[in-house]
């Protein structure tokens, strides 16, 4: 269970996605009779998500600049084709037939990185790697902001009843170690309702890119986020979704049991009243982007 401060109220409750039993709100039948039958290549020998994934046909991967957030993840490496998808704890979830692909990154041994936390985690670690550590902050649901900066020089919360204040009690340690313990305090205390502030709307299907994120904001509430990107002659795109989920499990790409010939690219439009993936629907379609 993940903390959550808000509206001057502290409970425990799940933030962001449903639990794994079953795939979230799509009927089951919409998803277990709807094994992805598709004729775009996957190279199972390769270990990244842009040489893994070939486009269908009359399409090509768009290209991304070297040190942007989309660059980041659709080079970022997979583990061996055929991996499951395992909880926190080390064991697998029972739903298995609807992801192509694991991202070779941890998800600690706490049920702490989850839907939102899963995107947050990889835009931290983008930020680290390119040494922009200024920019690595983000808000509780409270509202309350802490700062990569402020942690390694030794701030740290506490909350007590309704109320969260920072205070310095500890020495400045700016390892990797310390930046994972800071990410596991902010996966504790936000979630979609925090993402959702701290991004901007995407009001053209034109302008989805890789890194932007599909939300719904709430308790429960859900996050995927954008993984790949190709387009044909015309202009138009197709993307790969990607998410974390509740337990806090593997980041995995989805496949796409809704459009078996291009699986798992998914044809998005913002203006859709509704967007079905692989394990939520969401409703509305409210495509954001950092």
């Amino acid at each position: 269970m993940k903390k959550i401060i808000s509206g001057g109220i502290m409970g425990l409750i799940i933030l962001g996605c449903t639990q794994d039993r079953k795939p979230s709100n799509i009927p089951a039948q919409e998803t277990e009779d709807l094994m992805p039958v598709s004729s775009v290549q996957i190279n199972k020998d390769k270990n990244t998500v842009r040489e893994r994934f070939s486009p269908p046909k009359d399409y090509q991967w768009q290209e991304e600049k070297p040190d942007s957030f989309g660059y980041f993840i659709e080079n970022f490496k997979l583990k061996p084709y055929g991996s499951q998808i395992i909880r926190y704890d080390g064991s697998p979830i029972s739903t298995q037939h609807l992801h192509e692909a694991v991202f070779d990154i941890d998800t600690g041994d706490k049920d702490l990185q989850q839907c939102a936390d899963a995107v947050i985690r990889l835009r931290a670690e983008y930020l680290y790697k390119i040494k922009m550590t200024d920019d690595i902050k983000f808000h509780f649901t409270s509202g309350h902001l802490l700062s990569w900066n402020d942690y390694k020089n030794g701030t740290r919360a506490f909350v007590n009843g309704n109320a969260v204040s920072f205070r310095k009690t500890a020495g400045f340690d700016d390892s990797y170690q310390s930046f994972r313990n800071y990410l596991d305090l902010i996966f504790n205390y936000a979630g979609t309702i925090s993402l959702n502030k701290e991004t901007k709307p995407v009001l053209k299907s034109s302008d989805l890119k890789t890194g932007d994120i599909l939300i719904t904001p709430g308790s429960p509430g859900h996050v995927v986020f954008i993984a790949g990107v190709c387009k044909n002659k015309e202009g138009k795109k197709l993307f790969l979704l990607s998410e974390g989920f509740t337990p806090a499990q593997s980041i995995h790409l989805l496949s796409n049991p809704f459009q078996n010939n291009i699986s798992p690219w998914y044809d998005l439009d913002v203006n859709a009243p509704e967007t079905k993936t692989a394990r939520y629907i969401f409703r509305p379609t409210n495509f954001r982007s950092f």
